[in-house]
């Protein structure tokens, strides 16, 4: 599939929208209009959901598709915790502990990447259960933000707890299991498998 067909695949096309969307969902966080921002929030998130299922349903998997999707994903919830914080909905010290986890494991695959060391980075348990208890911590912020039930407090706090606990450990294990690999392989350079990156799920 050429480059122009891979951009105006279905899936790929829901990707970019996401991306779209996230200017203006920034404005209204900053701007207070929570309802508003919520809706955009939403429309995010169904069209994520959406992409991987019109890739499968379509045949529509594309190279383009494996990169944009991780992309927009981190983009948007990088930004979301960026602009939250911002706006005092949640704490600095979470922030920090999440951009220090990615920050970290980004340039751990970078330095390996670059160097031939490891190229085959795969996500680990730990990872992918810091990046949903993340998702689910900022969609609580936001709902606790429109619609203020009490019950969802307490939760919204142990959430922003869980995330800070489980982004250094999730970096810890990432850390540690490509420890392990190089260890195995001798440290010699990497095989001519090679596979994308998955920064969303790490």
């Amino acid at each position: 599939m050429n480059a122009f067909r891979q951009v105006r695949a279905a899936p790929n096309l829901l990707t970019m929208m996401r991306l779209f969307v996230l200017p203006f969902l920034v404005i209204q966080i900053l701007d207070a209009h929570w309802r508003i921002a919520f809706v955009l929030l939403w429309i995010a998130g169904i069209s994520d959901g959406l992409d991987g299922l019109l890739a499968r349903t379509l045949k529509q998997s594309t190279k383009l598709g494996e990169y944009l999707d991780p992309i927009a994903d981190k983009a948007l919830l990088s930004t979301l915790f960026l602009v939250l914080t911002h706006v005092g909905v949640i704490p600095l010290y979470v922030t920090v502990l999440v951009f220090s986890r990615d920050l970290g494991i980004l340039l751990i695959s970078t330095l390996l990447y670059v160097t031939n060391t490891l190229r085959d980075f795969k996500p680990t348990w730990l990872g992918k259960l810091s990046t949903g208890v993340q998702i689910f911590a900022v969609l609580t912020v936001m709902t606790v933000q429109v619609f203020h039930p009490a019950g969802l407090l307490h939760a919204r706090h142990w959430l922003l707890v869980a995330v800070a606990w489980l982004a250094p450990l999730s970096a810890a294990q990432y850390a540690w299991l490509v420890l392990r690999r190089i260890n195995e392989n001798g440290g010699t350079s990497a095989t001519s498998q090679s596979s994308v990156p998955t920064a969303k799920n790490s």
